[in-house]
């Protein structure tokens, strides 16, 4: 790009990038990550729920604790280990006015590791526990 002096016959060239194209590709790109995020965080892990014929409906209330096959805790989807549950779901339930917590264990996860969690959460002070199931289709 050539930039035309008045002040004498020599020409002068712009060694300068222009960074708007960049800057509107980035803010795309940065649109694109900040939509698709959330739906690959929903879809990392596939817990498969026991199925059962009496099931109560009462979802989007309580803290959500998930157990993946292998152990994996999630506590509304955020990857946790076992030994910092307590004070997550502390922390979380007393500012809460309903002290629910919803159990979604893997049916292939070990019984002991969903007692422990159970325990965990009554502790940490759940005054109502759920088990998550997958109703049966008649």
């Amino acid at each position: 790009m050539k930039k035309w002096s008045l002040a004498g016959n020599r020409d002068k060239i712009i060694s300068e990038i222009n960074i708007t194209p960049l800057t509107d590709v980035m803010l795309v790109l940065l649109v694109i990550f900040m939509v698709t995020t959330p739906l690959l965080i929903m879809e990392s892990f596939k817990i498969k729920l026991p199925k059962a014929v009496t099931a109560d409906t009462e979802t989007g209330k309580g803290i959500t604790i998930s157990i993946a096959p292998g152990g994996i805790i999630y506590i509304n989807n955020k990857t946790i280990g076992i030994e910092m549950l307590f004070d997550a779901i502390k922390t979380d339930i007393t500012s809460r006015a309903d002290k629910i917590v919803i159990i979604k264990a893997d049916k292939d996860v070990l019984h002991g590791i969903v007692v422990k969690v159970l325990d965990i959460a009554k502790r940490a002070g759940a005054e109502k526990l759920s088990i998550a199931i997958e109703p049966e289709r008649k």
